[in-house]
C-alpha cells in the first residue's frame, strides 16, 4: 500500500477454520471498489490454521496487515485494529462471514452524509429460527436479525470508531451504535451485501440462541 487507503477493514481471527478465513479474505480481496487495506488481528489463535493464514497474508502483503496479540476477545482486538487504522472509513468482517463484491461502495454510497451506518444482511440458515438472536435487553427473548445490529455491517468514519470503544461481551455491536447516536449521525441501511453465516453452531450467538429458542417465544 503505497498511499492512506479510503477504507480499513477491520477483521479479528481467533482459532477459526482456514476455510472460513481465507473466504472471508477473498471476497474482500474481489471488492469492485479497491481503495482499502485489510488489518487481520490475530487474537491469539493456537490453531496450527495460523501458518496457513500467514502464508496467504503473505501472498496478498501489498492489501493485508497482519498483528497478532494474546487472546482478548473479538472487542478489544477490534478497538486495537482501530488504532492502527489509516482509512478514512472503518467497518469489520466476521472471520466466518463474507462480504459480496459491492460491499464497501454500496456503503460508500449509502453513508451519504452521515457519520455512521449499520445495514442488515444476506443471511445464510437452515432453519427459520436462525434469524432471531437473544434480545440483549432480556436475554430469554429473541429479536429478528432485521431489527438488530451486527457488528459486521457497522461502516462509518474512523472519527466515529475512534471515539467509543466496544465494549467486552454479548451485543457490544449494538452498545457501541446506540453510543454513536449520541454525536454522531447515524442510519440503518437494508443493503444485504453482508453475507452472515447463521449456520455456523458453534459461534457464541447461535449457542445463545438455540438455548432459548426451546422454551420461549419469538418477538420481532
Amino acid at each position: 500500500m503505497t498511499s492512506q487507503p479510503k477504507i480499513s477493514v477491520l477483521m479479528a481471527v481467533y482459532n477459526t477454520d482456514f476455510a472460513y478465513i481465507k473466504r472471508a479474505i477473498d471476497s474482500v480481496l474481489n471488492q469492485d471498489f479497491q481503495d482499502f487495506e485489510l488489518i487481520i488481528i490475530d487474537d491469539g489463535s493456537k490453531e496450527n490454521n495460523r501458518e496457513l493464514l500467514l502464508a496467504y497474508v503473505e501472498e496478498n502483503e501489498d492489501k493485508i496487515i497482519y498483528i497478532r496479540h494474546s487472546n482478548r476477545g473479538q472487542s478489544e482486538s477490534i478497538n486495537r485494529g482501530v488504532l492502527i487504522s489509516v482509512g478514512e472509513y472503518i467497518t469489520i468482517l466476521d472471520s466466518d462471514d463474507e462480504y459480496k463484491p459491492n460491499h464497501l461502495s454500496a456503503c460508500l454510497s449509502a453513508i451519504d452524509n452521515h457519520d455512521l451506518i449499520c445495514s442488515n444482511s444476506s443471511t445464510v440458515v437452515d432453519d427459520v429460527k436462525d434469524y432471531y438472536v437473544p434480545d440483549k435487553n432480556d436475554l430469554t427473548k429473541l429479536i429478528h436479525l432485521d431489527n438488530s445490529v451486527l457488528f459486521g455491517t457497522l461502516f462509518g468514519r474512523k472519527k466515529v470508531f475512534s471515539s467509543i470503544n466496544f465494549k467486552t461481551g454479548f451485543a457490544a455491536d449494538a452498545d457501541f451504535y446506540e453510543k454513536a447516536k449520541l454525536n454522531f449521525r447515524v442510519k440503518k441501511a437494508d443493503l444485504r451485501t453482508y453475507i452472515y453465516y447463521r449456520n455456523i453452531p458453534t459461534s457464541i450467538c447461535s449457542l445463545m440462541k438455540n438455548q432459548n429458542f426451546s422454551t420461549h417465544t419469538t418477538h420481532d
